[in-house]
């Protein structure tokens, strides 16, 4: 016979019964003093003794000897798995790992030791991992390297604990939680509601704390602003600054954290903006553009450092035109440059090349420069490199847009051309004084300056580049590798053509369709649109996994954008004078 057993079949059938000691003594003659040894399981009754209780129980004598109760053992299965079980919410519902299993502890601890031991460590392991994720994320953005693999192990290290001990729970009923530290431990019960209710008060402080991190924005250098805040400081620029419409999304951690639309698509009509209206995304096609080279250089399609003539069959200026203008070359037959001009010269601005052949006095293309000598902003780069692209693959920009770009990142409402589908809800550029421009709907697909896009879309594409999709670890290495320095005083205008040291402390330079720059957080990927009713700009910190997109629909859009930059992410290192972004309240 097993005495604990016996005890503790005697309690129950008694108890069941509804006896006490006393009364089952009278019944069965045997003594008070018996019938608690036996229950307290010091002692082993004699199976005559047994028989005794069982036939006063009127119970059969093996209920006694052999049979725990399964309805009792269905009870602490269901209880302990649910003890076990429920901290997996902790995944949906922030802080459900420990609110969970602590509200079952509270309620069955005094039920069945059983419950007690295993909700305290329980409730002491995800404790234990709550902080230790906290100070992973806190290791992710200061700790290089280790800090990393230390932030991706923790969810899969406290996940496998966790199934674990529900699969070793429901068949022996034991449990083990390493790591854990004892906030709660075996102690006395009115020190445990002590315990329990500072327990509670801190879990609330936490959750209140965290809520209110999540309301935040944290900037480059640690500092935060509350979301709301935020928002406030926008409205008040862009009502000073006369823009009619604006679109701002922040990313912190490689995510999304701040995403906001405000103002008018188009001011006249009062017309609101929203997060899907199409906008005009002008030089934005570059930053697009550079990601899709890199993605045909990977595929070896073509060489970064290869005369991009030599790629054809005959000469670029044999080609009979199939566009409007922009195919048309046969301005470089008597050029004795343009044959130098690569891949990584059109992404880089140094082919040579104006902007843009109108600007030109006649009109027609030519290099300027000794290719590869000096960075020159050249749209009409990119559209060389393009017409190559389309010759070499024989397909359009669109299509190879569409393709690489637009569809794996779910950008529906992304195109190098008009679709009939934007006209419900498009924006207008707006003059500096509020005046509609005409909407330009008829532009041919054109790597540097046609892509039309929406917030949403453009910062899809934000945050797949901070997160190296679409192209390999190699390949963003070398798109945001500084290329070619940039020592001009201005971008554009006669001081494009004067050097001076100005930006020399971030070290500007130009990458593979973007423009990158040197901070203190690692370095900054920018890229910017000026068009005509439009005026953009977005800078990545990839090091440091943040970044901001701005899209405007006004002339006077950049007027603002040295103060959102330094008010949203504490970002002082964009060359604002360089890009000519004058505040509204200087001019």
């Amino acid at each position: 016979m097993e005495t604990q057993s016996i005890a503790k079949n005697l309690v129950y059938q008694r108890k069941l019964k509804g006896y006490t000691q006393e009364e089952l003594s009278e019944k069965t003659q045997v003594t008070i003093r018996t019938i608690q040894r036996i229950e307290k399981g010091e002692v082993t009754p004699h199976l005559q003794t047994v028989k005794l209780l069982a036939a006063a129980l009127d119970i059969e004598v093996n209920e006694l000897l052999i049979l725990e109760n399964p309805k009792e053992e269905t009870i602490q299965k269901k209880w302990l798995i649910l003890l076990h079980g429920t901290p997996i919410l902790g995944f949906i519902i922030p802080l459900a790992n420990i609110l969970f299993p602590l509200f079952i502890w509270i309620h069955k601890r005094e039920d069945n030791e059983l419950y007690n031991r295993h909700g305290i460590k329980i409730i002491n392991f995800q404790i234990t991992m709550s902080i230790l994720y906290i100070l992973s994320l806190i290791a992710l953005l200061i700790v290089e390297k280790w800090g990393f693999f230390f932030f991706i192990s923790v969810i899969p290290f406290s996940t496998i604990c966790m199934l674990f001990n529900i699969i070793r729970v429901v068949n022996s009923q034991k449990c083990y939680y390493p790591l854990s530290f004892p906030f709660l431990n075996s102690i006395k019960k009115a020190e445990s509601k002590k315990m329990i209710v500072v327990l509670l008060i801190s879990l609330m402080c936490f959750a209140s704390c965290t809520k209110a991190r999540a309301q935040n924005i944290v900037r480059l250098d640690g500092t935060e602003i509350a979301k709301d805040s935020l928002t406030i400081q926008i409205n008040r620029l862009i009502k000073n600054a006369n823009i009619p419409g604006i679109a701002v999304t922040i990313f912190n951690n490689n995510e999304v954290a701040y995403k906001k639309v405000l103002g008018y698509k188009d001011y006249e009509k009062k017309l609101l903006l929203n997060g899907v209206t199409n906008i005009y995304g002008g030089s934005f096609s570059k930053a697009v553009f550079g990601v899709l080279v890199m993605k045909l250089v990977e595929d070896g399609i073509i060489d970064l450092d290869t005369a991009l003539e030599s790629y054809l069959p005959k000469k670029i200026y044999e080609y009979k035109p199939l566009t409007r203008w922009h195919d048309d070359f046969s301005a470089l037959k008597n050029d004795s440059l343009y044959h130098k001009i690569t891949a990584r010269m059109c992404l880089t601005h140094t082919t040579g090349f104006a902007n843009s052949r109108w600007m030109e006095s006649d009109h027609q293309l030519r290099v300027n420069l000794e290719p590869g000598t000096r960075y020159s902003y050249s749209g009409e780069g990119f559209i060389y490199l393009q017409v190559v692209l389309e010759k070499i693959m024989g397909k359009n920009l669109e299509e190879l847009a569409q393709e690489i770009i637009f569809k794996p990142l779910n950008m529906d409402h992304s195109s190098y051309q008009w679709s009939p589908s934007f006209e419900d809800n498009f924006a207008y550029g707006h003059t500096i004084t509020g005046e509609r421009f005409k909407k330009d709907i008829d532009n041919e697909p054109r790597g540097g300056s046609t892509l039309e896009t929406t917030p949403e879309d453009y910062s899809k594409f934000l945050k797949a580049v901070l997160q190296n999709k679409i192209i390999t670890q190699n390949s963003w290495n070398e798109l945001f590798k500084p290329q070619f320095r940039i020592r001009s005083i201005k971008q554009f205008g006669p001081l494009a053509l004067k050097d001076s040291t100005q930006n020399d402390a971030i070290e500007l330079s130009y990458g593979l369709g973007w423009g990158v720059l040197k901070t203190p957080y690692g370095f900054g990927a920018f890229k910017e649109c000026h068009g005509n009713g439009f005026q953009h700009y977005s800078i990545i910190f990839p090091e440091a996994q943040k970044g901001i997109m701005i899209m405007t629909n006004s002339d006077n859009g950049e007027s603002i954008f040295k103060e959102l930059l330094e008010i949203s992410i504490a970002d002082t290192y964009t060359p604002w004078y360089w890009e000519n972004y004058i505040p509204y309240n200087n001019k």
